[in-house]
């Protein structure tokens, strides 16, 4: 236990640590002033509050429910909405404000999960390490591949089928880009990613292409404009056909094509 934490008269504060998927790290500080702790500023911000943290020795799944304050240049409700903070990695701790970061004292980590929007507060559910054991360990039978394009089990070197582009004219999900697909419908089931603009830090799931033209499956979270620049890769509907036919990869196919179906076997 650390010794700010036996005094009688107490010195502790919380502090929170932040960090988005693209990269950007913020602090927060349940004190009136800001504090410097290992080279990240900890804004004051006594709205920042967790519930009661209950961690087990166990194998159950810890969650704790945060809450805090909007703020205008920190956290934002559009920010929020658009999902930026979704999976941002979430470290509380305890310190001492007379002596930032000399003494800390760990409460929760994790990963935000759903986050919703209340007035002028947010509220996310911090989800610990062993959620992780909620996931399913052995896969499902499935007739398409249960791989993603170019990763370690699907092998197929994206080197070439990533390019960057600019938006010329959009009509709601549609985009229209100066830069024509390589072949037909190749970035369909892909992701854009938005590198300028509103959007910027944010991806995008491509539901098909046809020549200069990507439909996306919503429509982006902020409108954009012209000149906006996107990063595109290239997707594969998870066909075995198309594995074969376009990737040439059959052999790192991760789904079972001939093994009969339900439907097949009820015909008995």
């Amino acid at each position: 236990m650390p010794d700010f934490i036996k005094r009688d008269l107490t010195t502790a504060c919380l502090c929170w640590r932040l960090v988005r998927a693209d990269g950007v790290a913020l602090g927060f500080a349940t004190h009136d002033r800001d504090l410097l702790i290992d080279g990240l500023v900890y804004r004051a911000a006594p709205g920042m509050l967790p519930s009661a943290v209950s961690v087990s020795d166990g194998f159950d799944a810890d969650t704790v429910d945060v809450k805090g304050a909007l703020s205008s240049d920190a956290i934002t409700a559009a920010d929020l909405k658009a999902g930026r903070w979704d999976g941002a990695a979430l470290t509380i701790f305890m310190t001492d404000w007379e002596a930032p970061g000399a003494e800390i004292l760990h409460v929760a980590r994790g990963t935000l999960g759903e986050v919703s929007v209340q007035g002028e507060a947010f509220e996310a559910e911090l989800r610990g390490p062993t959620a992780a054991l909620d996931a399913a360990v052995v896969e499902q039978t499935s007739p398409t591949c249960r791989a993603s394009l170019g990763d370690k089990r699907c092998r197929v070197d994206m080197a070439g089928r990533v390019r960057l582009a600019r938006v010329v004219e959009t009509d709601g999900s549609a985009l229209t880009l100066d830069l024509a697909e390589p072949v037909a419908g190749a970035f369909g089931f892909g992701r854009l990613r938005w590198i300028g603009g509103a959007n910027s830090g944010l991806a995008s799931a491509v539901r098909g292409s046809e020549g200069a033209v990507v439909t996306l499956r919503e429509p982006p979270v902020f409108a954009p404009v012209a000149g906006d620049l996107v990063e595109l890769s290239e997707g594969c509907d998870r066909r075995f056909e198309t594995c074969v036919a376009r990737f040439g990869n059959a052999v790192n196919f991760r789904g079972e094509p001939h093994l009969p179906g339900n439907d097949l076997l009820m015909r008995y």
